[in-house]
């Protein structure tokens, strides 16, 4: 089955195709599929954003489109940056956005420094059929970046002993929240 990924952010990407490509997917970029939009992210929940990006490639597509909202979520941060994580207080990079984020929990001890990722997949089906799914993965967040894989927060964030930055693609997948998200798609697929 042919599916259109709703983005044009690269490690997603990489990430829908090492974990569907094995099951049986062909997972295209919206670009490799031909569609150049950027879909202005207006909604209030990771469940209306990636509806919103669904949709939007749907439209033009008519065929199976599956789209992500993820984001961080910082306990002590009053869940922030959530839904902002991509553009956090309007820093342009992601190391920017990490150490905004450990100089904002600078002084917060270790048991209060708990977070999670949050993917929200959004998945159209040709007859126009829309449906979501939601994954997480329960952290925290280190004091330092560490690691050099993965994209984005993975070297703050600390799952078990190491940050998601220092875990292979295949360890990361296997529990990240896009890959919990995923497993609940294929439920529904």
């Amino acid at each position: 089955m042919k599916l259109i990924l709703a983005t044009n952010n690269k490690g997603k990407v990489k990430e829908f195709k090492e974990i569907l490509s094995p099951l049986g997917f062909e997972v295209v970029s919206q670009s490799d599929a031909g569609i150049d939009i950027e879909v202005e992210e207006t909604g209030t929940t990771f469940e209306e954003n990636a509806v919103l990006k669904a949709k939007a490639v749907y439209d033009i597509s008519k065929t199976y489109v599956i789209a992500d909202d993820s984001g961080l979520e910082v306990d002590a941060l009053d869940k922030k940056p959530g839904i902002y994580s991509a553009r956090y207080e309007e820093l342009q990079t992601p190391h920017e956005r990490n150490v905004r984020i450990l100089d904002q929990l600078d002084g917060v001890s270790d048991e209060n420094r708990t977070a999670r990722f949050v993917c929200t997949i959004c998945l159209i089906r040709d007859n126009g059929k829309v449906q979501t799914v939601r994954g997480t993965c329960e952290g925290r967040i280190g004091y330092k970046e560490k690691g050099t894989n993965g994209f984005g927060y993975d070297p703050i964030f600390i799952y078990g002993d190491r940050t998601l930055a220092e875990m292979t693609d295949e360890e990361k997948n296997s529990i990240s929240h896009r890959g919990n998200a995923i497993k609940e798609l294929l439920k529904i697929i």
